[in-house]
């Protein structure tokens, strides 16, 4: 089992494309959000090395976010006179929220100033910005445009689809935000959908949990032989393969069945604000509901009521789907095609990862080591959870998910196209 695990992981490296976007030692980039109603929000991100360069500090690489606060008015104001957003509606203002934040990186901190346009909320058909900051001092800078919310033209959470590049023999760019239909919006929430329940490994080890049990039952045996016998007879409880496909696949069914209508349940009454619970709280449930699943696999809580443990904490995992909408800069735009979007997307997702799981489960099921195996991965799920648990409910900062998402999710994600 060990060496299986290492060579998947293996496989999972060599499959791991480079991502061809990304931030670079010379370059700044704007990042816009396109609302219907309330207009066109962005931010500026400036590498720190530029910000020493241009303005004489002497910040370092690596400056904490109060280190650049006594400077932030006169970068905001270098800013405004090198940038300058226009359409065919006229020129717009940039209006600075006062707010920073930072991107941490080895070769150097992306400080973000982030802004809006003033009076953008009648949607122009294309944006024009003359932008002339850092290239007198760095002749090879380049600005890169991307649109990174545009809900109408399939653009949610996007940071890889450049729409414009600017560099020092060309400062000035056009790029359209009204190739747009609710068809490219629902498809974005769809493939959103996919992409969060695949990079949600507390869901998928909550699925993997709970369908480790579909191609056996708990049936007493003989304590030689192994082989099932009648209840009233002397014997020991153990797993028991089923005989057929047609009752693990309706096990399979009645537990993802229960589990999408309880997480649409959540989902839908979190994005509508009707119900609303700390995301502490949330994600500490998901995280032990993944060892309750597992221990329910060792020693049966609800036997042979298994969709209570999918339905109970499916409410719970649905707040948790609910908090990825206001990560992905939703404010609640075409809500009901947002959620059904989402929710189909989740569903795929879901059915993905138990078609790969579940045949290979049926398979191996008659071997006799398959009830071990089954004891031993709900051990290593109980493990994971508690490790998740002690970091989210204490809020200790433990390195583990980072370095899984950044080596292995994310570049899986470039690879099949989903981010």
């Amino acid at each position: 089992m060990k060496k299986l695990l290492l060579s998947i992981i293996f496989g999972l490296f060599l499959l791991a494309p480079m991502v061809t976007f990304g931030h670079q030692p010379k370059q700044s980039l704007i990042y816009l959000r396109i609302y219907e109603k309330t207009g066109i929000e962005g931010r500026f991100e400036v590498n720190a090395n530029e910000l020493n360069s241009v303005f004489g500090l002497d910040l370092g690489l690596h400056p904490g976010i109060e280190r650049v606060r006594p400077y932030q008015d006169k970068i905001q104001a270098y800013l405004l006179e090198n940038a300058k957003f226009s359409s065919e509606l006229g020129a717009y203002r940039i209006v600075f929220t006062g707010e920073m934040s930072k991107l941490n990186l080895s070769y150097g901190d992306f400080v973000n100033f982030h802004f809006r346009l003033e009076n953008s909320e009648n949607l122009p058909d294309s944006l024009t910005l003359d932008y002339d900051a850092f290239f007198d001092e760095d002749p090879s800078h380049m600005c890169l445009v991307a649109m990174e919310y545009n809900w109408k033209a399939g653009l949610i959470n996007n940071e890889h689809i450049v729409a414009l590049y600017l560099s020092e023999g060309e400062r000035e760019g056009s790029f359209s935000i009204k190739e747009t239909s609710l068809w490219k919006g629902f498809l974005a929430m769809v493939k959103q959908g996919i992409w969060h329940i695949w990079i949600g490994i507390d869901h998928i080890l909550f699925l993997l949990a709970l369908i480790l049990p579909s191609v056996v039952r708990r049936r007493k045996k003989d304590g030689v032989t192994g082989e099932p016998i009648n209840n009233g007879e002397s014997g020991i409880w153990g797993w028991v393969p089923v005989k057929n496909f047609r009752p693990a696949f309706i096990y399979i069914l009645k537990i993802v069945t229960f589990f999408t209508i309880a997480h649409t349940i959540t989902l839908s009454l979190a994005s509508l604000e009707i119900i609303t619970l700390p995301s502490r709280v949330v994600e500490s449930i998901i995280a032990f509901s993944v060892g309750l699943a597992a221990y329910h696999n060792i020693r049966p809580i609800f036997r042979g009521e298994d969709w209570v443990i999918a339905f109970v904490f499916g409410l719970f995992h649905g707040f948790g789907f609910a908090s990825v909408l206001g990560d992905l800069g939703f404010k609640g735009e075409y809500l009901s095609l947002s959620l059904v979007g989402f929710n189909v997307g989740v569903e795929i997702g879901q059915i993905a990862i138990i078609a790969v799981i579940f045949p290979v489960l049926y398979f191996i099921r008659n071997n006799k080591f398959y009830s071990k195996l089954m004891v031993w991965l709900s051990v290593v799920l109980i493990i994971v959870s508690a490790y998740w648990l002690v970091e989210r409910a204490f809020d200790v900062d433990l390195p583990l998910d980072e370095i899984i998402n950044r080596n292995i999710l994310y570049p899986m994600a470039n690879f099949v196209g989903l981010k």
